[in-house]
């Protein structure tokens, strides 16, 4: 791509602690070509381009996109429409009469494919469009990449989380469960693990969707925890599910809500948290229960962002800008893992990636299906950066009874 050009820029879905990483690797990176004319910005997403409701970034000072890089959640705000063939008709048609001669979209598996569907719009139309998909989502769940940006920082945090549930716990013992996103990919779920420092510290259990849920086999791995430690911390995805697929959520509660979109809305109520604290105290007996659901917090959470997400989010958007003027395909860029932990960058086909969902490898995931392995541990330490915070304990140095002494 040689000749001036027009860019535009969106963010979509979920926002997290880094994306803006990618929003100002995208503006800096094209302000270094000189075939860049303008670098447009959509309000709200594909819903933004289709209004026409566009900034101009290129008057943008690089201090301030400075620091909106630091700032987590969308800057240019988001959307959760789902476009179909017509919606991607109408957002090509803007970016035509606005002569964009590259399209960056931000975005988790829906983005990859509204990526997809513009592009091969393009295509149809013989109209010179770039067409490039930068990932992002805490799930974790895109194809094609060894973890995503906005993933790590979200997991610091879980991990950060459950560490502080955990010291709560152990000074006022009881049962306490927290549920954690993740409709079906449990990687943030597990990151709880990564909070652990002594071998009875929680989460004593995680559950992942991943793996079938048991109600009664969940109620006996609680008691035998509490019955050993006197004490029980649970970790679960808001997706788990039973053997025919059901979501927990619909087996325990009377009724349900749904989103806009007509999926089982499975948190951001608490209601399966709740649910699943009522089973331990009607069904247990134990007095001291306690649910959570994180829900949004652990998106955006400001002053919780690990370091190597900030890099890689910053790197993933030049890498967007680099393929599109110096490649001639359209296509996701991809994270892949090279030694004990580097990246490098690759272009995916975006048919690779587009609507596809990861999940967790088995080999992250014990046997019993409620813990994991030292192969997630491993995978994951690198990516949640520095200055993690430690806990510490007093020593056991009892003094002899007198009074009490049998």
């Amino acid at each position: 791509m040689t000749t001036p050009t027009k860019i535009l820029v969106a963010q979509g879905g979920g926002p997290t602690a880094v994306i803006n990483q990618s929003l100002a690797g995208v503006v800096l990176e094209a302000r270094k070509f000189p075939q860049v004319a303008k670098v447009y910005g959509a309000h709200h997403g594909v819903r933004g381009i289709v209004n026409e409701e566009l900034l101009d970034l290129t008057q943008e000072t690089s201090h301030n996109l400075e620091m909106v890089a630091r700032t987590p959640s969308s800057a240019l705000g988001s959307t959760r429409d789902k476009p179909d063939a017509k919606y991607c008709h109408e957002i090509f048609e803007v970016l035509r009469a606005h002569e964009i001669g590259a399209f960056f979209y931000v975005g988790g598996n829906d983005s990859s494919d509204t990526v997809r569907i513009v592009a091969e719009e393009a295509e149809k139309a013989n109209y010179p469009l770039r067409c490039l998909h930068i990932p992002k989502t805490i799930d974790n769940d895109l194809v094609h990449n060894d973890h995503t940006p906005g993933f790590p920082s979200a997991a610091r945090f879980v991990a950060q989380a459950f560490a502080g549930a955990n010291l709560d716990n152990a000074a006022l013992p009881g049962v306490y469960v927290a549920v954690v996103m993740g409709r079906h990919a449990g990687f943030l779920t597990a990151a709880s693990a990564l909070g652990k420092k002594f071998p009875d510290d929680g989460p004593h259990l995680i559950y992942v969707p991943e793996r079938t849920f048991d109600v009664d086999q969940f109620l006996k791995d609680v008691k035998s925890t509490y019955d050993r430690l006197g004490r029980c911390v649970v970790a679960v995805s808001e997706g788990i599910h039973d053997a025919s697929g059901a979501p927990i959520i619909t087996k325990l509660a009377s009724q349900v809500e749904h989103d806009a979109h007509g999926n089982v809305q499975l948190s951001g109520t608490g209601a399966l948290a709740d649910l699943l604290c009522e089973e331990v105290k009607n069904k247990l007996g134990i007095k001291r229960v306690r649910g959570d659901t994180f829900g949004y917090l652990q998106r955006s959470f400001i002053g919780c962002v690990s370091d190597v997400d900030q890099r890689e989010a910053r790197e993933v958007g030049e890498k967007a800008v680099q393929y599109a003027f110096w490649g001639e395909t359209n296509g996701s860029v991809t994270i892949k893992r090279t030694g004990f932990y580097s990246v490098d960058y690759e272009l995916a086909p975006l048919r690779a990636v587009a609507g596809k969902t990861r999940v967790m490898d088995d080999a992250f995931l014990n046997e019993a299906g409620n813990d994991v392995t030292d192969a997630f541990r491993l995978y994951l330490r690198p990516l949640l950066g520095s200055g993690m915070p430690d806990a510490f304990r007093l020593r056991p140095n009892a003094v002899p009874k007198v009074l009490n002494k049998g």
